[in-house]
């Protein structure tokens, strides 16, 4: 049964001795693990109430717990942005809820983060990049996850197989999914802490700056597209790469080439694990919310598909339109540009005296200087000679006529056009 501001308030009171709420909101939260709200006090101060609706939700929380303590004073003053600090916890039963110290600015959608000035786009980047410069042993301290590539890509082929098991992931989306993680190049990255929930509701922005990161429940090593999955499903590509141009120059090492496409494929099937959820805590409303979100993403992918497919017709009916009316513009027998080469000096002046009588020859010596005779040309039943590897007979042949053959130029450096298939960024699930 879900908790009222209200009542969260009162549980506050308990958590934090001494405090007096005076107004009480609702706050944004993973609505299907939590229930939260907002409270002032009577000194203007606000807090934040998050009180767990199922074990597994209360675990995180005390997981959350841990993360905080391990963000020494020193570590905290390094980064761009506020952590929260826990003022007081309150335990009912198997569960514990939890009062946080409420951290200056303000929880704003995705599409307000993506319509904002380039400079809030900036300082995201910015903060991504300090969460996963964060040193490897503030996570490995705490025991918590630590995950690397290769053992990320399996454990994301798991939680494929358990979603194909409800039968009722669409089979183009399995498909689509299953070979992305077969991709085995795809998956080469380097590890990094992250931050494992991160999206607008955790996010707190004033004035274009972030101001403080919430919801530390699922810090673990691992890949650091997971922390992108948000922004992707965001459909706001011009955003999406201001955001990693100030990411890229921000980290301490060049991020993998294939971070978005992996963030595009995470986001997509945070949809399954959605489903997944839903259905194991028996919620309907979230179990056909899901399948239809499900259904709607596979869709689009389809008319994706058939769009590309007619394109790609087109263009093959257009080139080849091209070449048919390039070759019949064409003279009969014209032959393509070439290059000629000049002919190089046949050699020295042959001299030749005046023939001589029979008698002359008989009586004089005439002195010639000359080249050897050309070969004899070919003509009438006479066997041909088999001509010279070099085609040297050929080019003899050609120069008795007056014509020389040309050397057409051959471009073996083209290369086949490359076809660059985008995944499809997944449309953001509605939280509230």
């Amino acid at each position: 049964m879900r908790r009222t501001p209200l009542e969260l308030a009162a549980i506050a009171t308990a958590a934090v001795p001494g405090l007096a709420p005076t107004a009480t909101a609702y706050s944004p939260d993973d609505d299907a693990d939590f229930d939260s709200a907002l409270l002032l006090d009577a000194e203007g101060k606000r807090w934040r109430v998050r009180s767990p609706r199922h074990p597994e939700a209360s675990t995180r929380l005390e997981t959350e717990f841990m993360v905080l303590r391990a963000f020494a004073p020193a570590t905290r003053a390094e980064l761009p942005f506020h952590v929260p600090t826990i003022a007081g916890t309150v335990r009912q039963g198997a569960l514990t809820t939890f009062v946080y110290a409420h951290l200056q600015g303000s929880m704003l959608s995705i599409e307000e983060l993506s319509a904002g000035s380039p400079a809030l786009a900036q300082e995201i980047g910015t903060a991504l990049a300090a969460i996963h410069d964060l040193p490897l042993t503030l996570v490995t301290n705490a025991d918590l996850p630590s995950y690397s590539a290769n053992e990320f890509r399996q454990r994301k082929l798991n939680e494929l197989d358990q979603a194909a098991t409800t039968g009722k992931i669409p089979a183009t989306l399995l498909r689509r999914w299953e070979h992305a993680l077969e991709d085995v190049a795809l998956w080469r990255f380097n590890t990094s802490v992250v931050h494992g929930d991160l999206h607008e509701d955790n996010l707190m922005v004033q004035d274009d700056s972030v101001t403080a990161l919430t919801g530390w429940t699922d810090l673990r090593i691992g890949d650091p597209a997971d922390d992108f999955a948000w922004l992707v499903a965001s459909n706001e590509s011009s955003f999406v790469e201001a955001v990693l141009g100030q990411y890229t120059q921000a980290r301490r090492e060049t991020p993998d080439v294939h971070l978005l496409r992996r963030a595009a494929l995470l986001a997509e099937f945070a949809l399954a694990q959605y489903l997944v959820k839903a259905m194991a805590a028996g919620h309907q409303s979230m179990t056909a919310e899901a399948e239809s979100m499900l259904q709607t993403l596979s869709d689009d992918i389809d008319e994706q598909a058939r769009r590309d497919a007619a394109q790609a017709a087109e263009d093959e009916a257009a080139e080849n339109e091209a070449a048919a009316l390039q070759a019949s513009e064409a003279p009969a027998g014209q032959q393509p540009a070439v290059s000629v080469t000049a002919i190089p000096d046949a050699g020295p002046t042959v001299t030749v005296a005046a023939i001589p009588s029979d008698s002359q020859a008989r009586d004089d010596s005439v002195e010639t200087h000359h080249e050897p005779s050309p070969e004899p040309s070919l003509n009438g039943n006479e066997e041909a000679e088999p001509a010279a590897s070099d085609g040297t007979a050929e080019r003899r042949s050609q120069a008795a006529d007056g014509d020389f053959p040309a050397a057409a130029d051959h471009d073996d450096t083209s290369t086949a056009s490359i076809s660059v298939v985008n995944v499809t960024p997944l449309h953001a699930a509605d939280r509230s």
